[in-house]
C-alpha cells in the first residue's frame, strides 16, 4: 500500500517522519533496523538510517510504516502478532 489512514488524516510514501508522527500520533513501537546504502541521483554512495514504527492494533490489524533516511518507504499491514 501506499498510504495509511491514521485517524482522519493520511500519509503517503516519500512523508518524512516528522509528518508521519504529527498526523498519526506515537507509534506502538519504534525500531531501529540499521543502515542502508544508497546512491543518490548523481551517483554518490551514502548511508541512511532504516527505522520501523508499529501502529495498532486497530480492528485487529497492525501496520508497519518502514523509514529510509526519514521518509516512509514501505506500509504493510498485518492481523494480530
Amino acid at each position: 500500500s501506499s498510504t495509511y489512514r491514521c485517524g482522519s488524516a493520511l500519509v503517503s510514501t516519500s512523508a518524512p517522519t516528522s509528518e508521519v508522527q504529527g498526523k498519526c500520533g506515537e507509534p506502538l513501537s519504534r525500531d531501529f533496523l540499521g543502515y542502508k546504502e544508497v546512491l543518490d541521483q548523481y551517483g554518490f554512495r551514502n548511508e541512511v538510517a532504516v527505522e520501523e514504527w508499529i501502529y495498532g492494533p486497530r480492528g485487529g490489524m497492525y501496520h508497519f510504516l518502514r523509514f529510509e533516511g526519514g521518509r516512509l518507504v514501505e506500509i504493510r499491514s498485518k492481523r494480530g502478532i
